[in-house]
This record gives C-alpha cells, sequence and structure tokens, in this order.
C-alpha cells in the first residue's frame, strides 16, 4: 500500500519561500514517477512539477518554471518541492501524487496514489 505523506505547507508573504516535503512509503520508488499538484479555491486541480525517480528527470507547469524546484532524496524515500519567489496565484492546497507508469503526467487522472495535501497560503 502507497502512502504519501506531505508536509512544510504554511503562511508566507509574497516573494518568501517554502520547502514541501512527499514522504513516501509501502514500496520501492525507484521505478516511480512522482509529482506535485495543486488546487486552489473554485479551481481545477493543476500540474505543478513532476520527477522520475530513478534519473531525477524533471518537468515543469509554465507558471513555476525557474521558480519552483522539485527533487528527491533515495535514503529518506522523499521528493522535495522547493517553492520560490511565491505570488498570491501559488496559494493552494499542494498535493503529492505517484505512478509506476509513463503517461499523461500533466494530467490527474492519469496518478495512481495521492496524499493528503498541504496547505500554502501566500499574503500580499
Amino acid at each position: 500500500q502507497v502512502q504519501l505523506v506531505e508536509s512544510g505547507g504554511g503562511l508566507v508573504q509574497a516573494g518568501g519561500s517554502l520547502r514541501l516535503s512527499c514522504a513516501a512509503s509501502g514500496r520501492t520508488f525507484s521505478s516511480y514517477f512522482m509529482a506535485w499538484f495543486r488546487q486552489a479555491p473554485g479551481k481545477e486541480r493543476e500540474f505543478v512539477s513532476a520527477i522520475r525517480w530513478s534519473d531525477s528527470n524533471t518537468y515543469y507547469a509554465d507558471s513555476v518554471k525557474g521558480r519552483f524546484t522539485i527533487s528527491r532524496d533515495n535514503a529518506k524515500n522523499t521528493v522535495y518541492l522547493q517553492v520560490n519567489s511565491l505570488k498570491s496565484e501559488d496559494t493552494a492546497v499542494y498535493y503529492c501524487a505517484a505512478d509506476e507508469t509513463i503517461g499523461p503526467i500533466r494530467s490527474d487522472r492519469h496518478w495512481d496514489y495521492w496524499g493528503q495535501g498541504t496547505q500554502v497560503t501566500v499574503s500580499s
């Protein structure tokens, strides 16, 4: 049973930074893809970033490219999302997702496993 637990969200001023963590357990994740999505109030869940565990290939939404960085720590089975230069429009619940297969990674329907989410609120 795959379990994903996010942490690191909070309230931050515009221009600030946070590091979100996603602790993964229940499987060997060396062949997995991991991703971050976010959902703002009244909006659909949207793709933020993804990483292939085996070789750290990364993918980003255009809206966060250059500001967000995804990474992983093999020893801790944890994926991180460093979020810098935060804007009010980054306010959302951020979700971690995992899947063993390659596919339409920017679609939330592709992903099999989800965490419970962590709230990021950016004040202007």
